[in-house]
């Protein structure tokens, strides 16, 4: 499986990492500067994993390290969405001992994290591989961390839903409940917004489902419905505008995954691969018998 994700562009992703570096640092590494008080020594480490997972965050690791000395050298074993075993060397680095000790925690935080991600979105999207249906990801991320988290489920295989509430109108159960109803709700919006905006409502009844179609929703999300009735809302909508993109949402797990995208679905969007996944565990060790 390859997977297509992007990261943002440096002017973007290195004020993050600043950030997250001086917080880890605050006035100054204690430890480490008291160490290198009569010049700093040059070494080499590398980064092991201690359980098999999909790789994700490498090359945010390597800007970490090299934004706290640009002589760091950083170079991946294992590529970007690529499978590891527990005891892979999934990267190599060499450079200043104070800036690869520096680094060790933020980048080897940001590698686990997106890892983690990575290694259950992948399990997802297995589950739906051979089905004409996409993964995607939600809202539900650690403010903060939206735009790498999106890009660990990418990597993981699943494709991004809306990244922030400018890109796309997504009306809600509680926005049709403040408009006095959907077709409201979409009349209100559709002349205030730019194009190419899509309109995308969340329904829960057959009922909601044709009143989307009635007032030309662009997307119809099928939220928490049981199977047998979502089946029918995607035959009621394929029947009656084929061109509809139709997502089915709510409580997917991976038990459950599989039976949703049968039903005829064009997406299953989840917050669990970010919500619900765990770090994957890696470590950075230093190599003494290298040091200068």
């Amino acid at each position: 499986m390859t997977a297509i994700a992007n990261l943002p562009p440096d002017i973007v992703l290195h004020p993050l990492l600043q950030s997250w570096l001086i917080e880890d640092i605050g006035r100054g590494d204690r430890t480490t500067q008291s160490l290198f008080t009569t010049g700093v020594g040059v070494g080499e480490a590398k980064l092991i994993a201690k359980e098999p997972g999909i790789v994700a965050g490498l090359p945010i690791a390597a800007r970490v390290f090299q934004l706290l000395n640009h002589q760091v050298s950083f170079v991946s074993q294992v590529p970007e969405a690529q499978p590891c075993q527990k005891g892979h060397v999934v990267a190599r680095l060499q450079g200043p001992l104070d800036a690869l000790l520096m680094g060790e925690r933020v980048a080897l935080n940001l590698v686990m994290r997106l890892s983690g991600i990575a290694t259950l979105t992948r399990q997802y999207v297995e589950k739906i591989a051979d089905l004409p249906v996409q993964l995607v990801d939600t809202r539900k991320t650690t403010p903060g961390l939206r735009l790498l988290e999106k890009y660990a489920t990418q990597v993981g295989g699943a494709v991004n839903h809306r990244m922030g509430l400018d890109d796309a109108v997504m009306i809600k159960d509680n926005h049709i409940e403040a408009a006095g109803g959907i077709g409201n709700a979409i009349a209100s919006i559709r002349g205030k917004i730019p194009y190419p905006l899509t309109i995308e409502v969340e329904t829960e009844t057959l009922e909601q489902v044709q009143q989307a179609l009635e007032h030309g929703a662009d997307i119809i999300m099928l939220d928490n419905m049981p199977l047998d009735l979502m089946r029918q809302a995607v035959q009621t909508i394929r029947a009656t505008n084929n061109r509809i993109k139709i997502e089915a949402s709510g409580n997917i797990t991976l038990e459950t995954i599989r039976a949703v995208a049968e039903t005829g679905v064009d997406y299953i969007s989840s917050s669990a691969p970010i919500t619900r996944s765990t770090w994957l565990d890696l470590s950075m060790n230093i190599d003494v018998s290298t040091m200068e």
